[in-house]
């Protein structure tokens, strides 16, 4: 589970720019919050019900800690250079670059550190990644 603070940026940061797709959505007006259920497409688990990810939206705003929110999530992307190129084109800062063909770190817009992994073996080296250098915190 997440929490997030706005639910229009963390849907475009998961599904438009991740990829997820939206399982359900659960309004819960006693607790004052909603939850949304997000999971990849295109899941190989052989259960019925794939991962998931809970984002959680507290209704009465609260701000959040790193320990609070969360840790870090990890990812497996079939191209990660193309990935990363399509999270830049959306404005989202590569914290990490995937300078060795196989990782990088981005952070979600509620400062969660995602870890990007590339599927199977690492891509060859590649330009202008290899040549980039790491920037804040991840």
């Amino acid at each position: 589970m997440v929490r997030i603070r706005n639910i229009d940026e963390s849907m475009r940061f998961y599904c438009e720019g991740l990829g997820l797709t939206e399982i359900r959505r659960k309004d819960v007006p006693s607790g004052k919050f909603t939850l949304i259920f997000l999971a990849a497409p295109d899941d190989s688990s052989t259960n019925d019900i794939p991962p998931m990810i809970e984002l959680t939206y507290n209704w009465e705003p609260e701000t959040y800690d790193n320990a609070r929110n969360f840790g870090h999530l990890a990812f497996s992307v079939k191209n990660i250079y193309d990935t990363c190129t399509h999270l830049q084109s959306m404005g989202i800062q590569i914290l990490r670059p995937p300078k060795d063909g196989r990782m990088a770190f981005i952070k979600s817009p509620d400062g969660i550190s995602i870890e990007l992994l590339q599927e199977g073996l690492p891509l060859p080296m590649k330009e202008p990644w290899a040549s980039q250098h790491n920037i804040g915190t991840w």
